[in-house]
Formats: C-alpha cells, structure tokens, sequence
C-alpha cells in the first residue's frame, strides 16, 4: 500500500522557504494558539494539526535539520531520526521555550513559569478579615480597640529558613532552584511545582522541629486599632501588613477590620440620627410644656413640646445623634412621641373627660373610646 505523501513543512506553518528564524519562531506561536488542544477540547483534526506544527518547527527551527531538509526533503531528515517520521523529542527543549512565553499567561501554570528555570516568583501573603464588636457609645465617640486574631508569620525557632539550627540550606537538585519542573510526554511539555522542594527551590538536611521545615507557624496577634467615631456597621479599617507572610520573599497580606455596631436599649440608628420614643401626657400634648430625654452621650436635653403635638409626631433635636464619619458636625436625635393613656383612670378622670366630651358637641373623644 503507499505511503501517504507528507505535508511540506513551510506550508504547514504558512512561511516561505526563506524565512527567518524569528519569522519560523512566530510563524509557529500563531499556528500553536491556533490549533492548541486547550483551545480545541475534543477536535481531532485541530490535534493532528498540532502534531504537525510540532514536527514542521522541531525540524525548521534546527539549523542542521533544516539544512538537511531543504535539500532532501522528508527522507533526508528521516535518516537515522528517531520518533515519528523524522520528529525528535529532544527538540522540545526550544518547544518548550516558546510555550513557557507563549502560552504561559494564556493556558496557566501548565506551560507557564520560565522554561529554564530561575528562582520561585515571591508571592504576597493572604489578606485576613477579623470582627470588631461595638457598642452605640464606643461608635459615638470612637476609641482605639485591641483584636486578636491568628495568622501566618515566620517561624519563631528557624527565623523562616525551615532548618535546624547548624542545618544548612541547599538548592534543590531536581528543579536546580526553580521550584518547578518539566514534565514531558508525548508532543506536550507539563510544568508542576516540584515535589522535592514543595516549590521553594531549596531543601533543608534537617527540618525544623518547630515549623517541620515549612519555616512558617501560625501565631497569634493581638494589635490595638484606632477606630474613628462616627463608624456604622460594614464599616472596613485596614491595617497594612496585618495579613499572612508571602512566599518566597513575598510581603505580607493586610488585616481588615470590619465593624459591627450592636442595637441599643433605647436609641435607634439612622443613618446619622438617632431616634428615641418619649411618653407625654394628653394633656401635654394638648397644652404644650416640655419634658426631658437622655442623649447618647450620657446627659439629658430639654425637648419643647408644642400646642397641639399629635401621636407619633417626630420633634428634632438638632445637632444631638452621631459624627458625621470623615466630615464636621452631628445628626440629630429624632423624639418620637407617644401619648400616654392610664389604663385605669381615676374617677374624676373620668369625670373630666366626659365634661371634656360634653364640649366637643357629645362626640366620644379617641380617649373616651380607650376607656369604653
């Protein structure tokens, strides 16, 4: 049976036969994101596809192999070649390359890093976020408030080196410092954290009792943070460097503080107001006078009560709720008034009331009606 013509490899890559090598490097970047595996889940003719850009670039991007081909074409690279029809494996040393720069930021850590190796990259510690509880008062008028929490900081025995004292540090020999390594099988090159190292790029003759090598521990921290008056539940402090140490070199996270206002007895929360209920008579309520409410801050204020104040009517104290947070001035305590009713009026209440009743034309007065 014959053998099926091969494709030739400058049309496989879409070059002329005098492109360079940066044109045959480019060339193939666009062919292998084109037709790359990832990019095609289950495309068997995007995988064959992929084969050959593989073969054509391990081929044209080898001075003695392409020389080799563009004078004898197929069978003068197939001579004495390994693999598949003339395609070496070895050649994915500069595969590899190109993918790591490549593909690196577009398929993630399997063809990313640096193909040759180099140090870990430092990587920044986890933020955290802890509660602070407040009561209405410390709220009002702010205060600096100590919170405990746990974190991850160096470890207090090794300094974070993760060795024993009189241990030395050595770089790893199976990523050669990197913390990762290359896999490869097949047409594919797979970068991994290397297992050696967990990723360091060091190793340690003997661990850390203390952190078993890690060189970190889990401590706990208690920090006093100021909290400005005026703060309202959800309000978010941040406190620089408060979260997780980073790894390999990397800075710490940052600690959130995160607000929480608990209800009050007797005051109730409005944006930047206060609302309090507060008892008058009817008759005060009818003929005016004045009566006294607490404030948060501890005192009591004069609150006027004019003629005529009907049920659930709000007077406004100005000047008397919260801090304005981050701004001047104060919002103002809202007094919600109530008309206290006797549930049980004496005789010459009544008495009054039905005089009262007799003057409004015989017409039972809503206060009648309660005592019916």
């Amino acid at each position: 049976m014959p053998t099926a013509m091969k494709e030739d490899y400058y049309e496989i890559l879409g070059i002329a036969r005098t492109a360079s090598e940066t044109e045959i490097k480019s060339a193939f970047r666009r062919q292998a994101m084109k037709y790359h595996p990832d990019r095609n889940p289950g495309d068997k003719q995007a995988e064959e596809q992929f084969k050959k850009i593989n073969e054509a670039f391990s081929v044209l991007s080898d001075p003695q192999k392409k020389q080799m081909y563009d004078q004898y074409g197929h069978d003068g690279v197939n001579a004495g070649a390994g693999g598949f029809n003339g395609f070496n494996a070895s050649g994915f040393a500069d595969v590899g390359d190109i993918f790591g720069s490549v593909f690196g930021d577009i398929f993630g850590a399997g063809f990313g890093g640096s193909a040759r190796g180099g140090k870990p990259r430092a990587q920044r510690g986890e933020d955290l976020k802890v509660d602070a509880d407040l009561t209405l008062e410390q709220a009002y008028g702010g205060l600096e408030k100590e919170v405990s929490y746990t974190r991850v900081d160096r470890c207090s025995v090794c300094g974070g080196t993760g060795a024993e004292e009189g241990s030395s540090v050595k770089t790893c020999r199976s990523c050669n410092g990197s913390g990762s390594v290359v896999y490869r099988q097949g047409f594919f090159s797979m970068r991994q954290t290397c297992p050696d190292c967990g990723g360091k790029g060091t190793v340690v003759e003997r661990p850390c009792k203390k952190c078993r090598g890690s060189g970190v521990e889990r401590v706990r921290e208690n920090i006093t943070v100021k909290i400005p008056s005026g703060v309202r539940t959800g309000v978010t402090l941040r406190v620089n460097n408060g979260g997780d140490i980073g790894t390999n070199g990397g800075g710490y996270g940052d600690l959130y503080v995160e607000v929480h206002v608990k209800d009050h007895k007797i005051f109730k929360r409005d944006g930047d107001n206060l609302v309090i209920d507060a008892q008058i008579t009817y008759p005060q309520a009818v003929l005016g006078g004045s009566i006294k409410v607490p404030t948060i801050e501890g005192k009591e204020v004069e609150v006027n009560i004019p003629k005529g104040t009907q049920f659930g009517e709000v007077l406004k104290m100005q000047g008397c709720g919260m801090p304005r947070l981050g701004k001047k001035g104060f919002g103002d305590l809202l007094v919600n008034v109530k008309i206290e009713v006797p549930k049980r009026p004496t005789a010459r209440q009544k008495e009054l009331l039905e005089e009262l009743a007799k003057e409004t034309g015989g017409k039972k007065s809503f206060f009648e009606k309660l005592f019916d």
